[in-house]
């Protein structure tokens, strides 16, 4: 099992402040001959709808030497989790969680932003200190 990214608590304490329950923490995801984990599994009651909202929340710290290949790295992670769970769960919505400074200095350049919205990423932009949801990007 690999290891938890360094904001793993606080993204877990922000969705469950959100109002989320966590369902798994790792989400396992089958397919075939592959088992991949996912960072965290929620679910909510959606009280108008009546229906339980599912989500796969994927945390990403973008702390490494490069912040272009963490991108690579969590873009290519995110597809193919996105693209396991339309198979094994299709009603499971796939978030890629990240630090709201990176978002507001990294996500916020052209180049990323054409990036993020081409390849369909959700993101779920967390105030790493405050552990609170900031916004959620679908």
């Amino acid at each position: 099992m690999p290891a938890k990214d360094v904001y793993h608590n606080a993204v877990k304490t922000a969705l469950v402040k959100d109002g989320w329950t966590i369902t798994a923490d790792p989400y396992t995801i089958k397919f075939e001959e592959l088992q991949l984990f996912a960072d965290l599994g929620a679910g909510r009651t959606v009280i108008a709808q009546r229906n339980q909202q599912e989500i796969i929340v994927e945390i990403k710290s973008f702390i490494g030497r490069s912040l272009i290949h963490d991108l690579q790295n969590a873009l290519g992670q995110y597809i193919i989790y996105r693209t396991l769970l339309s198979v094994t769960n299709p009603t499971y919505k796939v978030y890629l969680a990240i630090n709201q400074e990176i978002y507001e200095n990294f996500f916020s350049q052209v180049a990323i932003q054409f990036i993020i919205q081409h390849n369909q990423v959700a993101l779920l932009v967390v105030n790493i200190d405050a552990e609170e949801v900031i916004q959620w990007i679908s």
